[in-house]
Formats: C-alpha cells, sequence, structure tokens
C-alpha cells in the first residue's frame, strides 16, 4: 500500500470513528427509516474510500452531508424508478407480468440506463431522449433545442459512445 493510499485509509478511517453516529442520525431523520439510513452511512464512506478528496476535506461533517446528500439523491431518484416500473407491472393483467427474476434483471437494467443518463452533459441527455424517446430527427431536436444541427450529431455521437462504453 502507497503512502497516499495509507493516508487515505487512515483519513477515512478517523472519519467513520468520529462521525459515523451522527452521519447516520442525519440520514435516519430524513429518510425515516433506520435500515435504509445504515446502508447510505456505509455507503458514503465506501465512496469516500475511492476518493482522494477526503484528504482535502477542511470541515469532515460538511463534506459527510455533501456525499451522503447526493447518496440520498441518487437513492430517491432509484426508489421513484422502481415504484414507476412496479406501478407499470401492477397494471398489467397476470398473465403477464414477467416472473420476479426477470423483473430484478430489468430493474437492474433500468437502473443502469438511468446512471448512464445521469453522466451525460444535460444537452448530449436532452438531444439523446428527444431522439429516442419522442422519435425526433436531428433537425427537430436542433430546432427545439436551438443549436445547429452539427451540434445536435455531436450529442449523439457522445451519447451513442457512451452507450457503447457500458455494452458488455
Amino acid at each position: 500500500m502507497s503512502a497516499v493510499d495509507g493516508s487515505l485509509h487512515d483519513a477515512v478511517r478517523h472519519l467513520y470513528q468520529d462521525h459515523h453516529g451522527w452521519l447516520f442520525g442525519w440520514l435516519r431523520r430524513r429518510l425515516g427509516c433506520a435500515d435504509n439510513a445504515a446502508d447510505l452511512a456505509q455507503d458514503t464512506f465506501t465512496r469516500l474510500l475511492a476518493s482522494r478528496r477526503v484528504l482535502e476535506a477542511r470541515e469532515p461533517r460538511a463534506y459527510l452531508v455533501t456525499v451522503a446528500r447526493g447518496l440520498m439523491i441518487n437513492w430517491y431518484q432509484r426508489q421513484s424508478l422502481e415504484r414507476a416500473y412496479l406501478d407499470a407491472l401492477a397494471s398489467l393483467p397476470e398473465a403477464l407480468a414477467p416472473p420476479p427474476e426477470q423483473r430484478l434483471v430489468v430493474l437492474e437494467t433500468l437502473h443502469e440506463i438511468d446512471a448512464l443518463l445521469d453522466s451525460l452533459p444535460e444537452r448530449v441527455r436532452r438531444a439523446f431522449l428527444l431522439s429516442q424517446l419522442e422519435g425526433l430527427t436531428y433537425d427537430a431536436i436542433a430546432e427545439r433545442l436551438g443549436v445547429s444541427l452539427g451540434s445536435v450529431k455531436r450529442y449523439m455521437q457522445q451519447a451513442f459512445r457512451r452507450c457503447l462504453e457500458l455494452t458488455p
């Protein structure tokens, strides 16, 4: 382990020891559920291990809240996506409803697509969604977004390139 990795682990360990209980309480008050708060607190510290920025943090609690708030927003988005999918399934006749294993695969795929879309810049995401969901032509997208046709083509190339990066 390098000196930087050792420093990172020490910083996260100290943050965990000093602030985990506080962060857990903060999350529990916002989520209303101890289990979800525990999961998100753990995810927060896992995220910190993957980031070297923790070594630069001057205000530990403010830094923890920033990371935890981002994870909490993602969690709410996942919950909303899952509810929408389950609501759509509930409207299907029982004979057409997919088996539980297939539901899990679809939910995982929906989460991957959502994460992919979130990773795109705003205009790229909008152009991609207008093309793929609304079926607009590149000319129509350019008009709707107020950009040139060349820009739309670049946006679409960027979006498709990102999709290909995530394809196994």
